[in-house]
Parts: C-alpha cells; sequence; structure tokens
C-alpha cells in the first residue's frame, strides 16, 4: 500500500471512530482527536476533551443518540487535510419519548503529528432533521421549535428539553455560516 492510501484508511478510522461516543468509549473517543482539538455542533463548543466530559454526562441522561457515519471525503495537503463526512444522528428523549433523525456533514480539520493523524478541528453542517415517533403521540411545543432553523429545529428541540442548551446558530446546507466555514478551512489547508 502507498503511503496516501494508508493515510486515507487512517483518516476514515477516525471518523468511523465517531462509534466510541455512542459506545460511553471515552478513553477510545480521545484519542480521535489531539490534545489542543476544538469541536463545535449544536450543543457544544470548546475543547474536545471538554466535549467528551459533556458527553459522558450526556450518556448518563435522558436524552440518547446514535450515529450513523457515512464514507469521507478527503483533500490532503501534506501532513493536513480536510475531512468532510455525512453523518446521521439518530436522537431520542426518553423522558419526553419523542424522537429525531438529524442528516449532518462534519467538516474536519485533521492534521498528522508525530506520525498520527488526530481531528484538530470538528465543525457541523446541518442539512435537514425530523421529528420522529407518529404525530398525536407526543405533543411538541412548536413555537419553542421554531426558534432554531429548520435544518437542526428537531435534534436542538430534544437537546434543549434534555437539559443541553443549544446557544448559537449553528451552519445549514447553503448557509453563508457553510461557505465561510470551508473558505476558512481551505485558506487552513492552503497555509
Amino acid at each position: 500500500m502507498s503511503s496516501r492510501t494508508d493515510d486515507r484508511q487512517a483518516i476514515t478510522d477516525l471518523m468511523t471512530g465517531w462509534i466510541h461516543r455512542d459506545l460511553a468509549e471515552w478513553d477510545a473517543m480521545r484519542d480521535l482527536f489531539h490534545p489542543d482539538a476544538t469541536i463545535e455542533i449544536t450543543w457544544f463548543s470548546g475543547l474536545a476533551r471538554d466535549f467528551i466530559d459533556g458527553s459522558a454526562k450526556m450518556s448518563a441522561s435522558s436524552f440518547r443518540a446514535k450515529h450513523l457515519i457515512g464514507n469521507p471525503v478527503i483533500t490532503f495537503n501534506g501532513d493536513k487535510a480536510l475531512v468532510e463526512t455525512n453523518a446521521v444522528i439518530v436522537g431520542e428523549s426518553v423522558e419526553l419519548d419523542l424522537g429525531c433523525n438529524a442528516h449532518n456533514r462534519f467538516w474536519d480539520r485533521v492534521e498528522k503529528r508525530d506520525g498520527a493523524w488526530r481531528i484538530s478541528r470538528r465543525e457541523s453542517i446541518y442539512d435537514n432533521c425530523l421529528f420522529t415517533f407518529p404525530v398525536g403521540v407526543v405533543d411538541i411545543d412548536r413555537d419553542a421549535a421554531a426558534t432554531y432553523p429548520r435544518e437542526y429545529a428537531a435534534l436542538a428541540y430534544l437537546l434543549e428539553k434534555s437539559g443541553f442548551p443549544v446557544t448559537r446558530v449553528y451552519a445549514t446546507k447553503g448557509s453563508d455560516l457553510e461557505r465561510e466555514m470551508k473558505d476558512a478551512g481551505r485558506t487552513w489547508l492552503a497555509s
């Protein structure tokens, strides 16, 4: 195998390694990130290590999540790579008896340091999101749900109701925020 083929496999393993979050394997999850890595998703913005601690807290709450991860698209520049990966977040509030399916794309800056590829920055772009469970079974506060962008409103609603506030607006498909995020990533990759 060529070195670049090995690099592609190592990065793909990082992306599919997100299963460690769903399985509450926190030490394995930490191995996906460089020590100074950051992450910005619906309920969290900050250092990846703090996100992992928050995820452990979330796993003990009434909110449950499962992530289905697609194959990544990888663009290299030396020991740096931009990675875009389709994902589906299957979420549920046990307490509310309400679920959602959120389709997003992880936008990652990945670096090879000391011979190991790790995520240095993870962001998310939200494409669409739907409540699950039959209509009429659970009353949804439509006004509360409408305070979030439609592309992740159901997920944000469940997170908020489960004690994990969504405090800012995140990138959605075709938004100015998506364009800015991608432009910043491309500038980083070229530097």
